[in-house]
């Protein structure tokens, strides 16, 4: 598409133009607003893309449409994004520690501990792991949605585990685009109450925003497409060990999905149960007790945003999880399966 007409640069240098970025509309987005769609694939604000719309930045099979238009299977969309200033005034620089398990000119990544939020939000202004990205690589500032320096996706802030950032627009764009054409293998550890039967299998329902409870998400006729496969890999004292993928990737998918196989996570303070009540006396304690929901983030593959070699990495079981495990069923942590993750 040909370039719309920017703000002439200023004072201070602004980070190159962004890449165009190019999509297909899958099957299941069929009949979203184009604004919204847009806004959901790129990681920005509504009103943003809103204004990207109407100065012709964004086009919908080579011609230009209306923010409210809705989008239909096939469709072909372009965007043009402005170009980022080189640093974000809301985020200042946090020194603190990162896990980091590989880093190169285009991409790093970490393993994020649980009890970190990913980017800033409502109440949560620092201390999160953009802060700490930017101490690490400030050239990232400008790289992605604002207030989100580098960030291609997100966990949940008591989730743990592997986690991507881009370090150029470029790698951005790319991997944006693999996450969001479901072209990245992504499995998660949890331990959930009882033991599922079949022992594996796939869970898949639909998921929408709550009908009353607005912060929640659940399964709804209408809501959209989801689809997690789930393995057993160990049960003992009214727990198992699940290994999960997910082929979709929608808000809290693992944590409604478990919810409606009958099998919630330990630790879940809004989709869990607590039926460690009705467990076993020795077991009750290190159950009702454990802080967050029992899910890790443990391996994820993907091509290379630049070389397109395929890449896997896995984050080490937390401690905590190994220590519930342990402590529950006084048994050793099960090994786990170490076939490849396909990209």
């Amino acid at each position: 598409m040909r370039p719309a007409p920017g703000p002439a640069p200023g004072p201070g240098a602004s980070s190159p133009p962004a890449p165009e970025v190019a999509w297909a509309v899958e099957p299941e987005a069929a009949g979203e607003r184009l604004d919204r769609h847009v806004a959901a694939r790129l990681g920005e604000p509504r009103n943003q893309v809103q204004r990207w719309i109407r100065e012709g930045r964004v086009e919908v099979n080579g011609a230009p449409a209306r923010p409210s238009a809705a989008v239909a299977a096939g469709d072909s969309i372009a965007c043009q994004p402005l170009p980022r200033p080189a640093s974000d005034a809301r985020i200042a620089p946090e020194a603190e520690p990162l896990a980091v398990l590989y880093e190169d000119a285009d991409l790093a990544v970490l393993d994020k501990p649980a009890g970190l939020t990913v980017h800033p939000g409502a109440g949560r202004a620092t201390g999160t792991l953009a802060h700490r990205l930017l101490a690490r690589w400030p050239e990232i500032a400008g790289v992605g949605g604002p207030g989100r320096p580098g960030i291609v996706h997100r966990l949940d802030r008591e989730t743990s585990g592997v986690l991507v950032v881009a370090r150029t627009p470029a790698a951005y764009a790319a991997l944006a685009r693999a996450f969001a054409e479901r072209e990245v293998g992504k499995r998660y550890l949890a331990l959930v109450y009882g033991a599922p039967s079949p022992p594996s299998g796939s869970i898949e329902a639909p998921i929408g925003r709550h009908p009353t409870r607005r912060t929640e998400m659940a399964v709804r006729p209408r809501g959209r497409p989801a689809r997690t496969l789930y393995r057993t890999l160990a049960a003992a004292a009214g727990i198992a060990l699940l290994a999960l993928d997910l082929e979709t990737g929608r808000t809290h998918q693992i944590r409604v999905h478990l919810k409606s196989l009958g099998h919630p996570l330990v630790g879940d303070p809004v989709y869990g149960e607590a039926r460690w009540k009705g467990l076993p006396r020795r077991v009750q304690g290190p159950l009702g007790a454990f802080p967050r929901p029992a899910l890790h983030a443990w391996r994820l593959a993907f091509r290379h945003p630049t070389s397109g070699e395929p890449m896997a990495f896995e984050a080490p079981v937390p401690a905590d999880l190994e220590r519930l495990w342990e402590e529950t069923t006084r048994t050793r942590f099960p090994p786990l399966p170490r076939e490849s993750l396909p990209a």
